[in-house]
């Protein structure tokens, strides 16, 4: 298979809605969980997930930015994403994320006390699909 640009691995990814995100723990454990994308398919290198402010992701972020993005698409399509979070508190920043869907999580919407966005900038992306594989350039 010949190496996927940015938009080519963006399209593969498409209907891809969950990914695990692992965050480094306080005792340097990997810690993961799963997370929504929420429909976010114009996919450039940066994803946007949100969460409460008091969770254990969130404190692990706080001590370690550093995190990893596991996508499993159909069949033997998988993606590896190791960035850097930052942690949004901005309701300007929600609003140019926030879908219908999030409304089921956080009832208030963006004015729902204690939300927060992880913002997730790739730095490698690795994927596969089946014995091929290989690293998208980043332009990020």
């Amino acid at each position: 298979m010949p190496t996927m640009s940015l938009p080519e691995l963006a399209d593969a990814m498409r209907e891809i809605d969950i990914t695990m995100l692992s965050t480094f723990t306080d005792g340097g454990l990997i810690a993961s969980r799963p997370m929504s994308n929420n429909g976010e398919v114009a996919y450039e290198g940066t994803s946007y997930y949100f969460t409460w402010a008091q969770s254990r992701m969130v404190k692990d972020i706080e001590r370690n930015p550093f995190v990893h993005l596991g996508f499993q698409g159909s069949k033997t399509f998988l993606v590896s994403v190791q960035g850097k979070a930052t942690l949004i508190r901005d309701k300007a920043q929600f609003e140019k994320h926030w879908t219908p869907d999030l409304d089921n999580w956080f009832e208030d919407g963006i004015d729902t006390d204690g939300v927060v966005m992880i913002k997730v900038a790739a730095d490698r992306i690795h994927y596969w699909d089946g014995e091929d594989g290989g690293e998208v350039e980043l332009n990020v």
